[in-house]
């Protein structure tokens, strides 16, 4: 076709073409000026008296347009930009030849004044236009906008509709139509005065007039270009949407646009959070930075789904130093990657150190906080997946427990002013060892805060240290999209055509965003003052069968079911897993009070002396490394609150321990009946 080949030229020819092209139409709103003026072809010399004219008029406008980047702009993405430049070039180079037309006074041959200004509206339209109509035939689309009636053929391609007429939206159908994977065939927007018009050759259709859009275009899509508003409002949208045979998909936010993480025409699956409806509330800049702008911060966990978001957050405040402690090579060398890319797009000054260690080495970590003389932590680093805690209860309580235990001594010794742990809903009345494990280290930090000179576990010196932490604890519910999730899970099980598997049709969670738990987390810390648990407020808690359901419609599918059975998507119910809870909770007790901030309160709970919970620690240790599993749980009932474990205890080795045990006894009785 002829597009491709003159896409294929080089660009050396390209410009050749365009200049060739431009000397053309410069003769010919000559040649038409003049004859507008005159009325007569007879009254026009191009090859006698007006040669020189014509000669001239291409001498004076190519060096402006050359100069004004008219030859600079790709022809598929000439935009407002470009045709201000040419507007500028043409009037320049009208001006000009009005003065050579003046100089040349004493033609032998009538040039009209009126024929410069002739020349002038002449020259916009045809060259301007002739670039706006090259634009649409190299973007493919040229049709569509000259005869919008033409959309209504059937080329194969998936029929969409874009949601939002504004300027988002209108990126995206330049996006879509330069990709010609997608034809978009209408606009849908809330704005009652541009509905039914026609912009960029595609109709605005009212919300309330989605089926009738759906019949007239045949859409099988609509995608959501409204990044501006409220989660709220995007809520109601997709609620409405929802009845509608439509897969739903979205341009990325504007804080993700300005991040330059994506690129506005990204297209993505409807952001689980807009289920959910709930707006953040803006953070306070006082509280962001107040623990780390010109500090030496350290997180642990620090390539995990929050440790990573902390560390983004954090590098926003201008600290002086950020340690990113990590015992997963991989993970570590990606967030590392992507800090270093940021510091290097942003010129930021922060000194970034990747560590990799295991806060299971109180050695490593008291001589990194020391090194880098540390201020505040992070502690981010746990095993949070309750099912594989469940069945690995020695590494669990190893990493959650002890690591916190050395974090916490190490953070003491150092000085460190300031250390938050990022806990879980989980660890309120616990039904297992992921959520007991955490409510310990929570205890740890309470009691630790309490002691002005504790000395330490493991220390048989018993050598008193002087306690100038404070520590804070931040205990909230599920994030969306990180490790474990459930929603990534969902959006896989319906791209293979099911069934989504949920463990019981009761069970409910309490959902959060990465970045707004990562921010309060910092926030909270920042106004710890020593032993606080901080909750944040999780709004309401969700449904995980409805959320599927949800994705499901989204999608552009139907759920089967009992009412449904010729469905596309079915939902599988698999049973609570081991440890697992039907409802989670945010408090132990009704003691909690309001701060300073809307969407954070502090938790008022019992916890252990420290120089009982040090005895404590002692027995819990060592049972695990006689991996004593009864005299672990038992002790976990004794003193986590509210700890009630379903069921046997299913980890590996004591289940394999059992069998073995089983075995052995079987073969015993069969020898002995020999």
């Amino acid at each position: 076709m002829i597009r491709e080949k003159l896409q294929r030229l080089p660009r050396r020819q390209k410009r050749f073409v365009q200049l060739a092209v431009d000397v053309l139409l410069i003769w010919l709103a000559l040649w038409l000026a003049f004859y507008l003026r005159l009325g007569a072809v007879a009254r026009i010399e191009p090859f006698g008296g007006h040669a020189w004219l014509f000669a001239i008029a291409p001498c004076l406008a190519l060096p402006l347009f050359i100069r004004f980047g008219m030859y600079r702009a790709v022809m598929r993405y000439v935009g407002s930009d470009a045709l201000i430049a040419i507007a500028k070039a043409v009037t320049l180079a009208s001006l000009l030849l009005a003065l050579a037309v003046y100089w040349y006074g004493n033609s032998p041959v009538l040039v009209p004044r009126s024929m410069v200004f002739n020349y002038w509206w002449l020259s916009l339209v045809l060259l301007g236009g002739l670039r706006l109509l090259m634009r649409q035939f190299f973007l493919g689309d040229w049709y569509s906008v000259a005869l919008p009636f033409i959309t209504s053929r059937n080329d194969g391609l998936p029929r969409v509709a874009i949601y939002g007429a504004g300027c988002a939206g209108n990126q995206l159908l330049a996006a879509l139509r330069a990709g010609e994977s997608i034809r978009p065939v209408a606009f849908i927007d809330d704005d009652g005065s541009i509905a039914n018009r026609i912009i960029a050759g595609l109709r605005v259709y009212k919300p309330k007039h989605l089926q009738q859009m759906i019949d007239e275009t045949g859409a099988t899509e609509i995608l959501l270009a409204i990044p501006s508003i409220s989660r709220a409002r995007r809520r109601e949208i997709l609620n409405c949407l929802e009845a509608y045979p439509l897969r739903i998909r979205s341009v990325p936010n504007f804080s993700e646009l300005t991040s330059g993480r994506v690129r506005v025409e990204d297209l993505q699956e409807v952001d689980i959070a807009d289920l959910l409806g709930r707006d953040a509330v803006e953070p306070r800049a006082d509280l962001l930075e107040r623990c780390i702008r010109g500090q030496v911060v350290m997180v642990t966990g620090a390539g995990g789904s929050i440790g990573a978001e902390l560390c983004r957050q954090i590098l926003s405040q201008d600290p002086c130093a950020l340690i990113l402690l990590e015992h997963c090579e991989f993970n570590l060398y990606n967030i590392h990657r992507e800090l270093e890319q940021r510091i290097r797009l942003e010129s930021l000054s922060v000194h970034l150190v990747p560590i990799l260690g295991s806060i299971r080495n109180p050695v490593r970590l008291l001589d990194i906080m020391r090194t880098w003389s540390v201020e505040t932590v992070y502690h981010a680093a746990a095993y949070k997946h309750v099912p594989i805690v469940e069945h690995n209860i020695s590494e669990g309580v190893l990493n959650n427990v002890l690591g916190t235990v050395y974090a916490a001594q190490a953070a003491i010794q150092a000085r460190v002013r300031h250390f938050v742990l990022i806990s879980t809903d989980k660890a309120v009345r616990p039904t297992n060892v992921m959520g007991s494990t955490k409510r310990l280290a929570e205890m740890v930090l309470q009691a630790l805060s309490k002691e002005v000179a504790p000395v330490l576990y493991g220390d048989h010196a018993c050598v008193h240290q002087v306690n100038k932490t404070h520590f804070t604890m931040v205990r909230f519910g599920n994030v969306l999209g990180s490790s474990g999730s459930v929603i990534p899970l969902f959006r896989e099980q319906i791209q293979r055509g099911g069934p989504i598997t949920v463990t019981h049709p009761k069970i409910t969670r309490y959902f959060m965003t990465i970045p707004e738990a990562a921010q309060l987390v910092i926030q909270a810390g920042a106004m710890g003052r020593g032993g606080d648990v901080f909750v944040l407020d999780m709004g309401e808690s969700v449904r995980i069968v409805e959320l599927a359901e949800k994705l499901v419609r989204l999608s552009g599918l139907t759920v089967r079911d009992e009412n449904n059975p010729q469905g596309d998507i079915a939902i599988k119910f698999t049973g609570l897993r081991p440890g697992e809870k039907l409802y989670e909770e945010l408090l132990i007790g009704a003691n909690v009070t309001p701060t300073d901030h809307p969407m954070i309160m502090s938790a008022h709970e019992e916890h252990l002396p420290w120089d009982q919970f040090r005895h404590v620690l002692g027995d819990l240790i060592g049972a695990v490394e006689q991996d004593d599993f009864q005299r672990i749980r038992q002790i976990l009932r004794s003193k986590v609150n509210g700890y009630n474990p379903q069921g046997e205890i299913v980890d590996w080795v004591h289940k394999q321990r059992q069998l073995s045990e089983v075995e052995t006894n079987s073969r015993e009785e069969s020898g002995f009946g020999a």
